[in-house]
């Protein structure tokens, strides 16, 4: 069965950076998307970014133009993609999660539409 798993995590200060990976294992690359979602205490869990295995992506407006995300393209067991995380602010705080779904065609934005999912990982950002 597919899982994922995230790493790179952490706690940084306002203005810093950080990259999140999500290892995708047992995975059908093609026509998949990978997506991070984000939720903190007390909130609904919400879409952060998409990328398809064409490399298209997608951002929420709140992350625009600061989060990116890219993959790794070689043909390796784990297919690995990045959340890289610029300029980060405190109400990036969060647990994030990596999704996957396989056989769609525009990666959508629905927590609901993802079918795995990662255990998820831990960002704090300190003003």
């Amino acid at each position: 069965h597919v899982q994922l798993v995230e790493s790179g995590g952490g706690s940084v200060q306002a203005g810093g950076s950080l990259r999140l990976s999500c290892a995708a294992s047992n995975y059908a690359r093609s026509g998949s998307c990978v997506a991070w979602f984000r939720q903190a205490p007390g909130t609904e869990r919400e879409f952060v970014a998409f990328i398809g295995t064409d490399g298209a992506t997608g951002y929420a407006d709140s992350v625009q133009g600061r989060f990116t995300m890219s993959k790794n393209n070689d043909e390796t067991i784990l297919y690995l993609t990045y959340l890289h995380m610029n300029s980060l602010k405190p109400e990036d705080t969060a647990m994030y999660y990596c999704a996957a779904l396989m056989g769609s065609g525009t990666c959508p934005t629905k927590t609901d539409e993802y079918r795995y999912w990662g255990q998820g990982t831990q960002v704090t950002v300190s003003s």
